[in-house]
This record gives C-alpha cells, structure tokens and sequence, in this order.
C-alpha cells in the first residue's frame, strides 16, 4: 500500500515584487514537477530563479527526508505572498526626499507524491551458509 505525502518548501524574502513571482508562479501550478521544471527553463523571466530554487528544493525534501518517489511528484500548491517591505528613500530637488517601497514576496512549495516501496532485506540460502 502506498500513502500519499505533502512536502514543503519555502522561499522567503525574495527580492522582487510579488506580481511579477506570481505570474511565473501561475504557469506551473498543478504540474508535475518534472514538467514545471523544463517550463521554467524555457521561460525569459528573472522570477524563474526563485521558484526553480524552491521547487527543487522541495524535490529534494521529498526524495531525501521523506522516502517519496522522484517520478510521481506533482506540485499541490505553489503561492506566492507578500514578504517584508523595506522602506526607503530617493533624493529629489530642493533637498527633498521621496519615499518608496522595496516589495519583496515568500513563495510556499507543495508537493504530493507517493512513498517508494520499502526494499525486504536479501535472505540468505542454507546453501551457501554451509559451503563456507
């Protein structure tokens, strides 16, 4: 019997705006994580660093942690939400200084794929117990 499992993967702080994230975010979403991967490769955005990062970060949670299988794994949820804001300043004339926002986002990678089969340890034959 093989159980379905959830991993997670977050990217926080990412230093772009959280539109811009969402827009890449939104072609992968519900695909396996094979496919989301060769999309991405083959997409012209600087947003694709980030989500490629916590895809494959979540992959490798998956495959390492939890004993789930590479080949099954499909992305349940991918969303992106806005991080922190860091509150700045640019000079303008007359001695002035006008504020602005650096946006920044957290992407939340999900997951779900089915746990490989356990592998039963080799028996040992009688025969060769007593040929040695």
């Amino acid at each position: 019997m093989t159980k379905s499992i959830i991993v997670r993967s977050y990217a926080k702080g990412v230093d772009q705006a959280p539109r811009k994230v969402a827009l890449v975010a939104s072609l992968v979403r519900a695909r396996t994580v094979a496919d989301a991967l060769v999309i991405l490769a083959h997409t012209p955005k600087r947003s694709v660093a980030p989500v490629v990062k916590a895809i494959e970060s979540a992959k490798a949670n998956a495959i390492n942690n939890h004993n789930v299988d590479g080949k099954t794994l499909v992305i349940s949820t991918l969303s992106v939400t806005v991080g922190t804001r860091l509150k700045r300043f640019k000079p303008a004339s007359r001695g002035r200084a006008l504020p602005f926002q650096k946006k920044t986002s957290n992407i939340l990678v999900e997951v779900t794929g089915t746990e490989k089969p356990k592998k039963k340890p080799a028996v040992k034959s009688a025969e060769t117990k007593e040929s040695k």
